[in-house]
């Protein structure tokens, strides 16, 4: 494959997140891959949700192997983390569900076997600021990469692309807290999908850069229509066993906010560095 387009890289984005839960269940989310510069250096992090590594019992990353610079389409690599729930950073804030661990000796870990880890990652520079958001329609077309009901394209390594459209505006924060709603399909094992605002132009396809691109944030949890009729968000599963059989989900998924990823790199980094 030759990645020369925005939409091959964000293929390469995600990573697949493969945990066995402390009651011998199997599940599945979907971390990706960020780069943010620091006034101690760059740096880069995996990001994902709390909740998909708290209460795991093992995990692991699959990853697609490099050779020359150029992705082994199809050739599998899972990094098995010892100790899985404790090498993650935890937001400070218990309310923000989102966690990290750096890259770096990952890396190692992965290159100490022979093997070449192959990614792209969300520059944080994507991230809008708030006169960014302030520019933002009430109503935008989105983009989230991930690993839905743990489907992909195991053969390839592929993850899964869907659209949607911002529920809520970007520019507030819905019900006081730094989150927006998405109208899209979102099911478990989307958990810790990136989000996107994407507007590419057609008519340049090969164009790195579209007409309007930013990384939004990342998803969380999604709204359920209980037995009562009434509307709750809830973390979206790991795994589809473990959904609510009594609940339905609507489409209606929610998303941190991008600045939550900086401000968690930001306080990894305000500890220590690599």
């Amino acid at each position: 494959m030759d990645v020369n387009s925005l939409s091959k890289k964000l293929l390469f984005n995600t990573i697949r997140v493969d945990t066995v839960l402390e009651d011998g269940s199997e599940g599945s989310g979907t971390a990706f891959v960020v780069s943010h510069t620091h006034r101690r250096g760059s740096f880069t992090f995996i990001v994902t949700n709390r909740h998909l590594v708290e209460g795991v019992r093992s995990g692991g990353l699959v990853f697609t192997q490099k050779r020359n610079g150029q992705p082994l389409i199809g050739h599998r690599f899972q990094l098995n983390i010892e100790d899985f729930p404790h090498a993650w950073f935890l937001h400070p804030d218990p309310e923000v569900d989102l966690a990290i661990v750096p890259m770096r000796p990952l890396e190692q870990a992965a290159r100490d076997q022979g093997v070449e880890l192959y990614y792209h990652v969300i520059d944080s520079r994507l991230c809008p600021d708030a006169a960014a958001l302030r520019a933002l329609d009430a109503l935008e077309e989105i983009l989230f990469v991930g690993y839905p009901s743990g489907v992909w394209d195991h053969v390839n390594l592929m993850p899964i692309m869907r659209r949607g459209t911002t529920a809520t505006p970007m520019f507030l924060d819905f019900e006081g807290r730094p989150e927006f709603l998405i109208d899209a399909a979102v099911y478990p094992g989307s958990s810790g999908s990136p989000v996107f605002v994407y507007q590419p132009d057609f008519m340049r396809p090969t164009q790195s850069v579209g007409r309007k691109f930013m990384f939004a944030g990342v998803i969380a949890a999604v709204f359920f229509r209980e037995e009562t009729n009434e509307l709750v968000p809830g973390p979206v599963p790991a795994t589809p066993g473990s959904t609510v059989t009594t609940a339905e989900m609507i489409d209606l998924g929610l998303v941190i906010k991008a600045q939550a990823v900086i401000d968690i790199i930001d306080a990894y980094l305000g500890r220590w560095a690599e």
